[in-house]
């Protein structure tokens, strides 16, 4: 006879209660329990009963269904990796750029698609749940984990993370492509102190409310299914016990039926890290009462648990809870009745294909921003591609260009963190296949004129590495992340640099940082251009030659003057797989550079926090010694042509508090070639309740523009937009004055202004 909980004619809610209440209590634990499968699984099945597996190799993943398949229940795994720009850790699938560098494109269907097609290749290898989207906010440059967010506006990342879900969850659980989505890290995690990994996050309620919490209560709303919790603590409150935030807030106010899982160990870290707990027992039972379903990495969870019952230091039902909140995914997921094991025949069919590396190209195109140009792009005036790709039809007279600098043909560093060799996969270890990433130097090796020549020359080292003092792991038995050592100026590299500089037309310097540089535990105390790449810089200017500089980097950095002087200047983030050759067909005119920054730049590394949206009220706007100006504001970025605003009109100046703003602006493309416009709408409240940013992003428009060409764009905007978050932490549109500020940047004199009131 058919057990009711393997019926799939049955209710969920039936099938789940049928299998809890056959469960034993070491069993319902080990549901919540997600434990590394690194260097193994049996262990983990057989004796911890575990519900979920994460960083688990090709091999383990099949080795674990079939392990499972052997237990009493047959309760099937949820198998968890950090597909987080990609399905990162599977050799040859499809490595997008960074986070950072798919907000730069400011584009959420193209944000989606890439979701898709990594939920695609995952699905295929039998990965369920993904850490992914991260919706934390980067203000600190020198935090480790800016690639990985969408940078610094609350709505511009609640745009790109829903995105990011639909396109992992498909058309729903039962949609065989479909994989979990994790909207992390729930919240304020990066809002760290000197910018310190983890810190605590000194943030209040109100200012929770303002911007840390909207991108996620729109997730929440719109089908994330599972959350992932920060390191931190606020107001003393490790994020992993906080009642307010997770009960009142997420599940109570929100409504918020989902899963929760931890971050890496923190209920270990309750212990061993904050001190907090003196034992697993403590831990377990505080975890499991602030509403935790999956606890990630916490072997001792499972014996604390079951201690934590056996004292009557935990209800029994707060476990039935939440393995019922884990056991409802793997039902609505139809794991019961197709685990999902890898398809070999499936991947053959969907990985790495030529209709992805497509979307992978286009992606890393618009994540490219041109930030400096004095004419010099596109080289020789630009050109068309060929039909092999290489540049024709314009002045192809034979130049020679010369490609130098530390990252000019680093394929780690073009992919970015999570991803093979930036070091979470122990079976992935050298990265992805070699021929499968471009970078700057092949993209530019392969795009140029058939009769133009590239040479290269590394120019410059970064750093060295070194293991860490404290020792090589910690507490948990994690390793240390090794301790960067800044290299000096190499006189020999320099020398060679210099002299392919010499014979050559144009120079294409290709600087940054490294993946040792970026992640968990790797915040920067400083954000200057390390190694020799500044005297490498200064020694190529020294030359004459046009000098085009790339940023190749997980984030941005202070510039010397030597970059802010350059011919050019381009941020290319990490851009994945494809993002040489983006690189390439933007500097040689083939594609229109078309990127906007979703993050600013620092003149200097004490402007930190650096961000658009500042709170009114400082006393000036600058330090006694250097003013707060950004080099590079939120929102800006070039292209190839000039655009032209005008004509800031609304149809209504007195609107109502359930209204919608309309109004049109005029744009004139004045050049002579094509420009994709991100116009963007930013709105200030000019007399608050409470303080209150100058001004915040609430929408934006694209618009494609041919050369000469006017149009007059529609704006629309519910007034119910317009809120601030009061002295009683409501969220309110108070009545009073406005303006509406419209133009291609978040600088305010880039923006045109109409007033309007609000009864």
């Amino acid at each position: 006879m058919t057990l009711p909980y393997l019926d799939p004619t049955l209710p969920v809610p039936d099938r789940v209660a049928d299998l809890l209440g056959r469960m034993t209590l070491p069993e319902k634990v080990g549901q919540m329990l997600q434990l590394d499968a690194s260097y193994g699984v049996r262990h983990l099945i057989e004796e911890k009963h575990v519900g979920s597996i994460l960083h688990t190799s090709p091999e383990l993943v099949r080795e674990a269904h079939e392990i499972t398949e052997t237990t009493r229940l047959r309760i099937p795994l949820l198998i968890a990796e950090d597909c987080i720009h990609g399905h990162s850790f599977f050799k040859g699938t499809t490595i997008f750029p960074t986070q950072l560098g798919m907000a730069a494109s400011w584009d959420p269907e193209l944000v989606e698609r890439a979701a898709r097609i990594t939920a695609v290749e995952a699905a295929a290898t039998g990965i369920h749940w993904t850490f992914s989207p991260v919706l934390c906010i980067a203000r600190d440059l020198r935090w480790g984990r800016v690639s990985e967010t969408f940078g610094e506006d609350p709505f511009l990342i609640g745009e790109l993370a829903s995105a990011m879900v639909r396109g992992y969850q498909g058309a729903g659980l039962d949609d065989p492509t479909a994989i979990l989505a994790t909207a992390k890290h729930f919240a304020a995690y990066s809002e760290t102190q000197g910018g310190r990994d983890a810190s605590e996050a000194d943030v209040s309620r109100r200012k929770m409310r303002s911007w840390f919490l909207p991108p996620f209560e729109r997730v929440a709303r719109e089908g994330c299914r599972t959350f992932m919790l920060g390191y931190q603590s606020t107001d003393g409150v490790p994020i992993t016990l906080n009642d307010w935030l997770l009960n009142d807030v997420l599940r109570g106010e929100w409504g918020y039926t989902g899963t929760l899982i931890t971050d890496w160990d923190n209920v270990g870290r309750l212990i061993w890290e904050q001190h907090l707990m003196p034992d697993h027992t403590h831990a377990a039972a505080a975890a499991v009462k602030a509403g935790n379903d999956m606890i990630m990495t916490t072997p001792g969870f499972f014996e604390g648990a079951q201690d934590a019952v056996a004292r009557d230091m935990l209800d029994e039902s707060l476990i039935d809870a939440a393995a019922a909140r884990i056991l409802t995914l793997k039902f609505e997921l139809g794991l019961f009745e197709d685990p999902r094991r890898p398809d070999d025949a499936r991947q053959k069919a969907v990985i790495g294909t030529p209709e992805h590396t497509a979307v992978n190209l286009d992606v890393a195109r618009r994540s490219i921003t041109l930030l400096t140009n004095d004419g010099v792009l596109p080289l020789a005036g630009g050109f068309t591609a060929g039909a092999d790709g290489r540049a024709t039809g314009g002045d192809t007279t034979p130049r020679r260009i010369a490609v130098v600098g530390p990252n000019a043909d680093d394929p780690h560093t073009t992919l970015g963190d999570w991803a093979g060799a930036s070091g979470q996969a122990p079976w992935l270890m050298d990265g992805h296949p070699r021929e499968m990433v471009t970078t700057v130097l092949d993209g530019l090796r392969n795009h140029v004129p058939a009769d133009w020549e590239v040479t290269y020359s590394r120019g410059a080292d970064i750093i060295t590495l070194a293991d860490d003092p404290d020792g090589a792991f910690f507490p948990d038995g994690q390793p240390r992340p090794k301790v960067a050592a800044p290299t000096g100026p190499d006189e020999a590299l320099i020398a060679e640099a210099v002299a392919a500089a010499q014979d050559a037309d144009y120079v294409v310097a290709v600087v940054g940082d490294r993946i040792e540089l970026v992640g968990e535990c790797k915040s920067t105390a400083t954000l200057e251009l390390l190694g020799g790449q500044v005297a490498m810089l200064e020694a190529l200017a020294a030359t004459g030659k046009p000098l085009v500089v790339v940023l190749l980097a997980s984030k941005p950095h202070v510039l010397p003057q030597v970059v802010l002087d350059a011919a050019a200047f381009v941020w290319a983030a990490n851009p994945g797989m494809q993002g040489g050759r983006a690189l390439a067909e933007i500097l040689l005119g083939i594609t229109e550079p078309s990127g906007r920054l979703p993050i600013s730049f620092a003149v200097h590394v004490g402007q930190q926090p650096t961000y658009y949206n500042q709170l009114r009220g400082q006393h000036g706007s600058r330090y006694a010694d250097l003013t707060q100006r950004t080099a590079f504001a939120f929102g800006e970025g070039l292209t190839y042509t000039t655009v032209e605003y005008a004509d800031l009109t609304l149809a209504e100046s007195a609107l109502s508090a359930d209204g919608t703003i309309r109004g049109t602006v005029t744009l004139t493309n004045t050049g002579t070639r094509p420009a994709r416009e991100v116009v963007q709408v930013y709105v200030s409240d000019v007399v608050t309740s409470a303080s209150w940013a100058d001004q915040e992003l609430k929408t934006y428009r694209v618009v494609e523009l041919a050369p000469g060409e006017t149009r007059v764009v529609d704006l629309e905007l519910p007034v119910a937009e317009c809120t601030i978050v009061n002295a009683a932490g409501q969220r309110v549109v108070e009545p009073g004055d406005f303006e509406l500020r419209v133009g291609p940047s978040s600088r305010t004199e880039d923006l045109l202004t109409a007033a309007f009131t609000v009864a």
